[in-house]
């Protein structure tokens, strides 16, 4: 007789069967669910349903009002502005990084790999201090840049340069992993059969990783929309100029103005949602090759 043909329902019982050693009891599952879910609803759901009532406590009217206010509406085109910058910035940087130290051997290759992680560890106003020593009046260059009236700091490419160091991981962080994992053959392949350098990125390499590349885009432009501690040190906190989101916010809250306040942090909860959207949405569809590779193997998703 043939060898049995592998089926879903054959496969799902396999599977089945692997798992029943490792079950729990439901009253064990019951309680970490629930220690769960108290966590999420007191830490994460009830302090963002708080902004969006204060934010509409006072109704519409006021809520929109202080949305069209002309210092916040300067601050969202100047959010918009540093992270249209920064992100691209930090996608090019991402992809470049990530595919020499995947794809290259060379000397100095964990040193970059662990220079990549510093902004992780060093904390946001040191970043944007460390900006203040190279570029202020007192500072490294600041001397060179007053005489060529060249303004750096407490001006928006001050806020661009201090949001691309806290943001830069992202991308890059997303991409090696994925990439280490692939291997080198696809490429090594296009290669020898006769593809260019560029032809290999923009015909195997981009393709196998575009939705890890999107989701890395996605976190960056939510970090970058959202930072504080940074662009606060190099923004000079100066009113329909240097004033990102996050700092109106702050400047609002300290005037004790608290529906504009929530009125325009309300604005960074929506992004953190929509966010949160786009990064399911992406996961869901990364994950649409593997589950058809699984079911034509006989193995359901």
């Amino acid at each position: 007789m043939g060898a049995a043909v592998a089926t879903p329902w054959t496969a799902r019982a396999r599977r089945f069967e692997e798992n029943v050693a490792t079950r729990e009891p439901a009253w064990v599952k019951g309680v970490l669910i629930t220690i769960a879910l108290a966590f999420f609803g007191l830490f994460l759901l009830l302090p963002l349903m708080t902004v969006f009532a204060e934010a509409f406590r006072k109704g519409w009217q006021v809520y929109f009002a202080a949305l069209v206010e002309p210092d916040a509406l300067s601050a969202i085109a100047l959010t918009l502005l540093v992270a249209a910058i920064a992100v691209p910035l930090n996608l090019v940087f991402g992809v470049a990084a990530a595919w020499a130290i995947a794809k290259f051997d060379f000397r100095g290759k964990q040193l970059l790999t662990t220079l990549i992680d510093l902004p992780f560890s060093v904390s946001p106003v040191i970043a944007g201090l460390m900006f203040v020593l190279l570029f202020g009046m007192q500072g490294w260059f600041g001397p060179w840049l007053m005489a060529h009236d060249v303004k750096i700091i407490f001006a928006v490419p001050g806020l661009v340069l201090a949001t691309i160091f806290v943001t830069f991981p992202f991308v890059a962080r997303e991409l090696i992993p994925l990439m280490e994992a692939q291997g080198r053959e696809e490429e090594e392949a296009a290669i020898v059969l006769g593809a260019s350098g560029w032809q290999t990125f923009w015909r195997v390499t981009l393709p196998n990783v575009k939705w890890g590349l999107l989701y890395g885009v996605i976190l960056c432009n939510a970090r970058a929309m959202g930072e504080f501690g940074a662009v606060s040190v190099v923004s000079g906190h100066i009113r329909g100029r240097t004033n990102t989101l996050p700092l109106q916010v702050e400047i609002l809250y300290n005037e004790y103005n608290f529906a504009a306040a929530f009125a325009v942090a309300s604005l960074l909860a929506l992004l953190a949602l929509l966010t949160l959207v786009i990064k399911s949405l992406v996961e869901w569809r990364g994950r649409q090759p593997l589950n058809a590779g699984e079911e034509s193997q006989g193995v359901p998703a």
